[in-house]
């Protein structure tokens, strides 16, 4: 293994099917020469580089031979403080959008007025033909 450490901006300059490196469990590796071999496709690991690519290579699952391979494309060591922490996002808080800027009460006030009056237009009109 190389014992260069690397940060973040040396390493996402390597993101070229001629000149890919990709950043796992603190590790960094010249995949270069694996992109042809590699089971999943060359994109794959094309798409992981720039950033900490560590879950994307967990979530895959990658087998014990796998991993035994890792060591032969090593270059280095990442600078983990040049690497951004992971903020869980949070959506903003979204305001009770009213479109046309009806006021709340009379919107309230509609919401129980239009079922009472279509229940008293079906009473009438029950009324209505009973009487004839």
């Amino acid at each position: 293994m190389g014992g260069k450490v690397y940060t973040l901006g040396e390493v996402s300059k390597h993101n070229t099917p001629k000149d890919c490196w990709l950043i796992i469990n603190g590790k960094v590796f010249d995949v270069t020469k694996f992109l042809e071999d590699h089971p999943g496709g060359d994109d794959v690991l094309l798409s992981s580089t720039g950033k900490d690519a560590t879950d994307d290579f967990e979530d895959v699952g990658h087998s014990n031979t796998a991993r035994a391979m890792m060591d032969q494309y090593c270059v280095g060591e990442i600078d983990a403080s040049t690497i951004p922490t992971k903020v869980k996002y949070i959506p903003p808080k979204q305001p009770y959008y009213n479109q046309d800027k009806t006021p709340d009460f009379i919107i309230k006030l509609l919401q129980f007025l239009v079922p009472l009056a279509i229940l008293g237009l079906a009473v009438a009109v029950r009324i209505y033909t009973k009487a004839e």
